[in-house]
């Protein structure tokens, strides 16, 4: 080898970004899903934004996502808690560090990889995942600063319950922030 790298782009993706069930790429994923099931999955992804999804027509969508087994060994299944701090953030459409710590999406999705078995886990199986869609303000009426919230925390603010055919309609529902 003369110190030159000799792989490609596909090969650095393949090595770097095939583990799925890692917390931070399932995140990415799970963002990646839920663009797919609203029809925005185009272009690229932006890092670092204050909000993971922006609709034409103004509606701004936060995704979370959690699963029961992670990429290490478990001697059980992981408990089920999502992120729902509020924070600074970067609007990437205006270039402005947005200093006030809030929610700033009108929709959360929470999404669970939910299958259970180690073996046949396929996080690009969209049937091992199930979709809680829930408007930001039911968060912040629950309790505004609350850091985090576990999967019966959530499930007793009664969220809409998904699959990947019907998450569209249920982000996109009335009372889910703007208008689509």
């Amino acid at each position: 080898m003369d110190g030159a790298a000799h792989g490609n782009l596909l090969g650095f993706w393949a090595w770097a970004y095939s583990g799925l069930v890692g917390n931070t790429l399932r995140g990415a994923l799970a963002e990646y899903i839920v663009a797919l099931a609203l029809g925005v999955a185009h272009g690229t992804r932006v890092d670092w934004d204050s909000v993971d999804i922006r609709l034409p027509g103004g509606r701004q969508v936060e995704v979370k996502s959690a699963a029961y087994l992670q990429e290490w060994g478990q001697s059980r299944l992981s408990g089920i808690s999502f992120s729902i701090a509020p924070a600074e953030g970067w609007n990437a459409v205006t270039g402005e560090v947005e200093p006030n710590r809030l929610r700033r999406a009108d929709v959360y999705v929470f999404c669970l990889l939910k299958h259970q078995d180690k073996e046949t886990l396929d996080p690009l199986d969209l049937t091992q995942w199930t979709f809680y869609v829930l408007p930001t303000a039911v968060l912040n009426e629950y309790r505004r600063d609350q850091r985090t919230l576990t999967l019966s925390s959530l499930l007793a603010l009664d969220p809409v319950r998904s699959d990947f055919a019907g998450l569209r309609a249920a982000v996109l529902a009335p009372g889910h922030g703007h208008a689509p």
